[in-house]
């Protein structure tokens, strides 16, 4: 499951001779290499278990890590992976409300839970867009135009408009108007914009409607039923049945959740 942004990710290996036995390293050196290039090197060090190493990586920036670790004496090598959320993961239900939701109020539930909320969350702003507010940064490789039409709707606030040309130049927002449907941006002078432009705004709703919170509830409560059963979902009557797969999501999305969404559905593929 991701760590939090700032925690600390605990790395283990194990060190093999060529016939498979736990051994203890000459050497064991773990090197993490983060989302933006750059690398960490933890010490590692030796368990109570003859031939397993632990490392503690303190993470500093969200996204998926790579971990390597190299032994010498026996050679061996062992490669895995690590994902970090972001500070502020977007999630359409709190935690408390999903484990209420699902009934299971064992704290060793929680890291499960939260990975499929999350999940939930993208699959319903698949259908609807943006719902939890975020910040958006686009690149709009225009011409000379009379509106740039943003991408992520509902769209809130624009913060700058500004030109990616060297020696380019902005436009003050206070003189642009913006549709938060359509995602429309013109000038009110009536002049023209001249890109490439770079455009960085708010997305999303700050009120949450019951239909899209209903829609998320049942998702979620399809998705963690699919854990324990036999694979694809059955077609029936319940409110968790699928009656065709969903380009894209295939069968994760149940038919009662998408007539919740329809209010606000902009087509497959918003977010």
């Amino acid at each position: 499951m991701p760590y939090d942004l700032g925690a600390t990710a605990r790395l283990t290996a194990d060190c093999r001779d060529p016939g498979g036995t736990l051994v203890t390293a000459a050497s064991a050196t773990v090197t993490v290499t983060l989302p933006d290039g750059t690398t960490a090197s933890p010490a590692a060090e030796e368990t109570a278990t003859t031939g397993r190493y632990q490392a503690d990586h303190i993470t500093t920036v969200a996204g998926r890590h790579t971990v390597r670790w190299v032994f010498t004496g026996p050679a061996h090598a062992a490669t895995d992976s690590i994902d970090v959320r972001d500070e502020a993961p977007p999630t359409l239900l709190s935690l408390q409300d999903a484990k209420d939701l699902l009934k299971k109020q064992d704290p060793g539930d929680d890291p499960l839970i939260r990975f499929w909320l999350e999940a939930t969350t993208c699959a319903v702003e698949y259908f609807v867009g943006p719902v939890i507010v975020r910040t958006v940064v686009e690149d709009h490789q225009v011409g000379t135009v009379n509106s740039l039409a943003l991408r992520k709707t509902p769209a809130l606030a624009l913060e700058s408009v500004v030109s990616l040309r060297a020696g380019g130049h902005g436009y003050d927002t206070a003189g642009l108007h913006l549709d938060p449907v359509t995602g429309a941006v013109t000038r009110t002078d009536g002049g023209q914009f001249v890109g490439p432009l770079q455009v960085t705004y708010r997305a999303g709703r700050p009120v949450i409607t019951a239909n899209l919170l209903g829609a998320a509830q049942l998702i979620l409560q399809h998705l963690w039923r699919t854990l324990a059963g036999p694979g694809r979902p059955q077609r029936g009557t319940s409110d968790y049945d699928v009656s065709e797969p969903i380009p894209g999501l295939g069968y994760a999305i149940p038919n009662r959740a998408i007539q919740l969404m329809n209010p606000d559905d902009q087509g497959p593929g918003m977010a």
